[in-house]
């Protein structure tokens, strides 16, 4: 009886500590919804800068004739807006869990906000991106070359060396 008892209560601790975990994960609330905040000329106007991009189109160039050369050439095999090989740095999220995205969440927005940023739920308020370690400590990341490096590398079948100071003002949007 004693075994029974606690194997079941340390079943219990792993089911609540589990959910504990999961609970703290921060979810990915879609480019829409950080929009709201982010389109304004006063505030830097963000969206308009990331809209420019190559990022904002990742998902759909996926699509295009060349990419489907360019993934017959690499070995990949399928739609290459089908295919993880080219999904995990085409689009945000990639390979996350399905309740961590926010049903304004969408793939074909490709490498948006929440790419570079972390997932924005807990962090996304306006009395939490006031104060930016507050911000921080709710998920919000800050860019640096490491976080661009886990795409923009030899893995790419389209790399042709990336060089992080010449490239990150043209796609750098801060606030003014």
């Amino acid at each position: 009886m004693a075994k029974k008892s606690l194997i079941l209560t340390i079943g219990l601790l792993f089911i609540f500590c589990g959910l504990s975990v999961a609970e703290g994960e921060h979810k990915y609330i879609g480019v829409k919804k950080c929009s709201m905040c982010h389109q304004s000329d006063a505030k830097g106007n963000q969206y308009k800068q990331w809209l420019s991009t190559a990022h904002a189109k990742a998902y759909e160039r996926l699509g295009s004739p060349e990419a489907k050369e360019t993934a017959e050439k690499a070995g990949v095999s399928g739609n290459p807006q089908e295919v993880g090989q080219c999904l995990k740095c085409h689009i945000t999220a990639y390979g996350a869990d399905g309740s961590l995205l926010d049903s304004g969440f969408k793939k074909e927005d490709g490498v948006q906000c929440e790419t570079c940023h972390g997932a924005g739920s807990d962090y996304m308020a306006m009395s939490v991106m006031q104060d930016r370690d507050k911000a921080i400590a709710a998920g919000l990341i800050m860019p640096t070359e490491e976080v661009c490096v886990k795409c923009h590398n030899e893995e790419s079948p389209n790399f042709k060396g990336f060089n992080f100071d010449e490239y990150y003002p043209k796609i750098a949007h801060p606030r003014p």
